[in-house]
């Protein structure tokens, strides 16, 4: 399944974090882990545990062990002797800024406070919450606390509260250059899910959900199947080829008309009239029904377009003379994501996620000026695959992410020059 690279295999099993224990010598990851700090160091346990069942944990397994059933997992559990000579079994979860780097044979599944409260092991005695670092913190583990854990989920827990969110390591992330900004590539979908933008440590929503993420919406259940689909997104050749047609046959007429000295937009039925006439000049055999139903659909495509930018400017995401020159950015930002999810799943070498995340910054920059313009591209490109001219959530989902992205001062897109040096 996995072919173990000459950088994977380690033995950063668990988070190793240097740290002294003076004052302000620790940066926390994430706001999260920034949080928790803070309130281990009042000893502030019952605000700290309610913080863990908004946010959930993450556990170690065995990647033979993993399932994405919680109740089929065997978590790792330790034996120890406290200082009281009184041995316990101990079992550790990690908050999702301080996960260390995938490991080829050991995996983090996560699991809501709830869950966990359920499947521990009745022999488990003592819960250590991000062991060996500065936010650690402990809870002894009877019924009562599981209780406690099973209410505070109840009331706490919601998914939706974890999407559509800018997050951002403070630690960790790649220096400037292509893999950073061939991470902010990735943004939108980072945005959605809540995902930290800036990691290449990936570990998503834990190693069976990414697994179950690319089989039920990509197909994806293999490294075979991972190489071929990260590969045809690089190529910008998982959208429909005819999207980028009919938009090149606008840029033919800007160029014909900057010739002869054309102003203003390019008139709507010479576009179409283009699109068809070029179609029956390149088509073999052109001829039947089926062919004429196809011409009439690309005709039609002009329209869709050109309403979709007119909302786009209504909304924002183009200025008053802007079009979409070309959806690449639709394959190039999901292919971002898709070298992260192939990580995650186990499925991608750590040199093969770097590699496609480069060729996306490179890709991104080829065809597009500006942060603005990728994403209104790669909106168009969402619209076009999902949104059927009902600008339901499909378009407003993504034109809130376009909107924070751009706004945000510590978003990728307001951190992370668009053109690199060089």
């Amino acid at each position: 399944m996995y072919a173990v690279g000459e950088q994977d295999d380690h033995d950063d099993i668990f988070p190793v974090i240097e740290y002294e224990g003076a004052e302000g010598c620790w940066e926390a990851p994430a706001d999260l882990e920034r949080r928790l700090y803070k309130l281990a160091q009042v000893e502030e346990s019952y605000t700290y545990l309610r913080t863990l069942a908004e946010h959930g944990v993450y556990h170690p397994v065995p990647i033979e062990h993993a399932n994405r059933n919680p109740a089929e997992r065997q978590p790792l559990t330790s034996r120890i002797t406290g200082s009281d000579g009184v041995p316990r079994t101990i079992t550790q979860v990690y908050t999702d800024g301080l996960l260390p780097r995938p490991h080829p044979y050991v995996v983090f599944e996560f699991i809501t406070l709830g869950t966990l409260a359920h499947i521990l092991p009745p022999e488990v005695d003592v819960l250590v919450v991000n062991a060996a670092t500065p936010c650690q913190e402990m809870f002894q583990v009877d019924d009562e606390e599981r209780e406690v854990w099973e209410e505070l989920h109840e009331e706490l827990f919601d998914p939706q509260a974890l999407t559509d969110r800018l997050v951002t390591r403070r630690t960790g992330a790649p220096e400037p250059g292509p893999l950073l900004h061939g991470l902010a590539c990735g943004a939108h979908l980072c945005y959605g899910n809540g995902d930290p933008w800036n990691t290449l440590d990936w570990h998503g929503a834990g190693y069976s959900a990414e697994v179950e993420r690319l089989e039920e919406s990509w197909g994806i259940s293999s490294r075979e199947d991972w190489l071929e689909t990260q590969q045809r997104l690089l190529e910008c050749e998982v959208s429909p080829w005819f999207w980028d047609f009919v938009l090149g046959a606008r840029q033919a007429l800007d160029r014909e008309r900057g010739v002869s000295g054309g102003r203003g937009p390019v008139d709507a039925g010479l576009w179409r009239d283009c699109v068809e006439s070029t179609l029956r000049r390149a088509v073999e055999a052109p001829e039947g029904p089926q062919f004429e139903q196809f011409l009439a659909e690309m005709r039609g495509m002009v329209g869709k377009i050109l309403r979709y930018e007119a909302r786009f400017r209504a909304d924002g995401l183009l200025g008053s003379d802007e079009v979409v020159r070309t959806v690449a950015a639709w394959d190039l930002g999901r292919a971002s994501k898709m070298a992260r999810w192939g990580r995650g799943a186990r499925y991608a070498t750590r040199a093969e996620m770097y590699d496609a995340v480069e060729r996306v910054s490179a890709g991104v920059r080829s065809n597009y000026r500006s942060w603005a313009e990728f994403s209104a591209a790669y909106v168009m490109g969402r619209c076009l695959h999902f949104d059927e001219e009902r600008f339901g959530e499909w378009y407003t989902e993504v034109l809130e992410a376009h909107h924070a992205l751009l706004r945000a001062p510590a978003s990728p897109w307001n951190t992370v020059p668009f053109q690199l040096p060089g």
